[in-house]
């Protein structure tokens, strides 16, 4: 899969959730293939944005930052104009938070959803759109690899109002013809992600453990079964999202034909860390209630359709992000 270098060469760009983990690298790519970008996020605390994700963004030319929240619809309404595309990756992700403040997550994941697009249809309906979902909303798998016609069966709040975003994106390209794609992310990581808390994603904290010399927990026997895409490769897949026509109107998996087991992915990672341990510990009820088993995901479709497979190893994955919270993390966390 190739990127076009000059397609998005002066192109209007808005990216929500642009100063996150996957925004902000998003960002960083398309500023150079000469994009003019607004980032529009709302650094809420207990979510993933941080202004050092776009530390040599800044004071470029042609990156506008707008610290605002996606349930103002004042505001998104505003901000789309003139854009020609929206990459829509602002969320409420953390699933124990949408199951301890369950209104707070359909605010964000399903009811901003549905404003954003309101305001695209009525301000700027020829944008391209393109939605960050999840694979949580198939919940516990029936079959391995999972395609996307398997059954969607969240088992948490989170899963339900992704979902709901996702097909709200959809009947709007279908209604409306505003041209929205969804990419169901699975297990995103690298430099930039949250790693303060488990709010994200497990590996996050994970590596601040182990950069703070403690032990992890691995839940579980440890023998559940995940993939995981470098954030890299999912930024590739978004510009190709947003490239090809028939894209639009269609779910697509992301997925890694690497499929590790948890207690061999803590070994590898206790590895890289130069001298930490893991230890296997019984699921914490909370936990053990929304957990989905063995998880691993079939992308043949966004293969076939867009080109896209993902290209970087896990472990090579894996020392770049510990080198760079080795490097950065006072940026990220407090080590008091």
């Amino acid at each position: 899969m190739q990127i076009p270098g000059d397609y998005f060469a002066g192109t209007h760009i808005l990216i929500t959730g642009g100063l996150g983990f996957i925004g902000s690298n998003l960002a960083r790519r398309l500023h150079g293939l000469g994009a003019k970008l607004t980032l529009a996020d709302s650094l809420i605390p207990e979510y993933g944005g941080n202004l050092f994700n776009v530390r040599d963004l800044q004071d470029k030319p042609g990156v506008n930052i707008n610290i605002t929240d996606v349930r103002d619809p004042f505001a998104m309404a505003y901000l789309v104009q003139g854009k020609d595309f929206l990459f829509n990756l602002a969320g409420q992700t953390s699933h124990l938070d949408s199951m301890t403040d369950p209104r707070n997550d359909l605010d964000i994941n399903a009811a901003a959803q549905l404003s954003i697009l309101e305001a695209c249809r009525k301000h700027n309906p020829a944008i391209k759109v393109v939605f960050a979902s999840t694979r949580q909303l198939y919940g516990k798998p029936e079959y391995l690899p999972v395609d996307e016609k398997h059954p969607v069966r969240p088992v948490d709040v989170n899963g339900i109002n992704k979902l709901a975003g996702e097909w709200y994106h959809l009947l709007y390209n279908n209604v409306y013809g505003v041209k929205a794609a969804a990419l169901r992310l699975t297990n995103t990581y690298g430099p930039g992600m949250r790693v303060k808390d488990a709010r994200q994603t497990f590996l996050g904290i994970w590596i601040r453990q182990l950069i703070e010399g403690k032990s992890i927990k691995v839940f579980g026997d440890g023998l559940q079964l995940r993939d995981f895409n470098y954030v890299d490769d999912v930024v590739d897949c978004m510009l190709a999202a947003a490239l090809d026509p028939n894209a639009y109107g269609n779910v697509f998996n992301l997925g890694s034909e690497e499929r590790i087991n948890l207690k061999d992915l803590a070994g590898i990672m206790v590895e890289l860390s130069g001298g930490g341990t893991f230890e296997i510990v019984p699921f914490p009820p909370d936990r053990k209630a929304i957990d989905i088993g063995d998880y691993y995901s079939d992308f043949s479709k966004a293969k076939a359709a867009l080109g896209w497979s993902p290209r970087t190893a896990l472990r090579d994955g894996l020392k770049r992000s510990m080198d760079f919270y080795r490097l950065h993390h006072s940026h990220y966390w407090d080590p008091k």
